[in-house]
């Protein structure tokens, strides 16, 4: 799984060209793959999924204090959970390869509760996964939800008392809604956790006459559920590099019908009229074309010639952007070696 993964995105760079005003300079961003948070391995197909988050019946008085304690409808967590359990099986769909498995009896029971339940008996593990026919197990081991409404309604009354000295029948206008996750992934075949996760996902809601939408819960349940397989999957980070959009002399026309390539993506276009430049004899127009041919050949995803050009930049022709871009790429290639 690892390895098509890397292949997929080894190469994927998104390029957005840009550039301000009268400035001599621009600049590109690249949008670099970058490695996901997790793998799934490679010997791990078919998943079931269990949802464990549940309380039995004789603990819900329990759950109903803690619901009015934290603005959550009592009994609400029970179905939003399976949205959660929706919101992965929709997710896993992008990770090729992976297929995901809903059993019939897809509840547990846990403590109902932020609390960590222990880890489930790894004969109840193997026989779900062979009962299934799936190499692992994922289980939400827990799902709680709260929202910001009392918090908010207090602020403002405290707000109210210190601007005007009494409180204002003051309700508000949104709510924040909150899920906390924790995940496991049961691997029976080693018997080992292959992943345990907790995260908290948040969504903003319009309320209706004071109460928040009847979709506000089930909606960040599911983007939870989803925001899980995210781990999976590769993300970007994006990087800024500057290049000259014009020089001065008799090589000014010439120069900007090069960034004029760039800006349409013409990359190998550009790179011939700047490398005609690259030895001019005005030593800043040729350190200019030597810069922007290495920042060409680096979104052409020619890591080492970009180096040597900007190498040439800066030791032949003193250009300062050419020094710094040189450390800049030589930090990139100790990553990537």
């Amino acid at each position: 799984m690892r390895a098509m993964i890397t292949k997929r995105i080894l190469y994927l760079v998104i390029v957005a060209l840009a550039f301000s005003g009268c400035s001599k300079y621009g600049y590109v961003s690249l949008n670099f793959p970058q490695a996901p948070e997790a793998y799934m391995p490679d010997d791990v197909n078919f998943i079931a999924i269990v949802n464990r988050s549940l309380v039995e019946e004789e603990d819900v008085n329990d759950r109903v204090i803690e619901a009015i304690a934290t603005s959550e409808i009592a009994g609400s967590d029970r179905l939003a959970s399976d949205e959660c359990i929706k919101g992965v099986y929709e997710g896993v769909k992008q990770l090729g390869g992976t297929q995901l498995i809903i059993p019939q009896e897809v509840r547990l029971y846990g403590t109902g509760t932020r609390e960590m339940p222990d880890l489930l008996d790894w004969d109840l593990v193997a026989k779900i996964c062979e009962s299934e026919e799936t190499d692992a197990l994922l289980v939400l081991e827990t799902f709680d939800s709260n929202t910001d409404l009392l918090m908010s309604a207090a602020t403002n009354q405290v707000a109210a008392i210190i601007s005007t000295g009494s409180p204002t029948a003051s309700i508000p206008s949104q709510v924040k809604m909150n899920v906390v996750c924790y995940w496991r992934l049961y691997h029976p075949g080693t018997k080992s956790i292959i992943d345990q996760y907790q995260h908290t996902s948040y969504m903003t809601f319009d309320l209706n006459g004071g109460m928040p939408p009847p979709n506000a819960l089930p909606e960040t349940a599911y983007a939870a559920g989803i925001a899980y397989i995210q781990r999976y999957l590769p993300g970007f980070y994006v990087v800024r590099r500057d290049l000259y959009k014009r020089t001065s002399g008799s090589a000014k026309n010439q120069f900007m019908a090069g960034y004029r390539r760039a800006e349409v993506a013409n990359w190998q276009g550009a790179i011939e009229i700047w490398d005609e430049l690259s030895d001019d004899s005005k030593q800043k127009t040729a350190g200019r074309a030597c810069l922007n041919i290495a920042v060409a050949n680096e979104v052409l995803g020619n890591t080492d010639l970009a180096l040597d050009w900007a190498k040439k930049s800066y030791e032949f022709y003193d250009d300062k952007l050419g020094r710094n871009y040189s450390k800049i790429l030589l930090r990139r290639k100790s990553f990537e070696d």
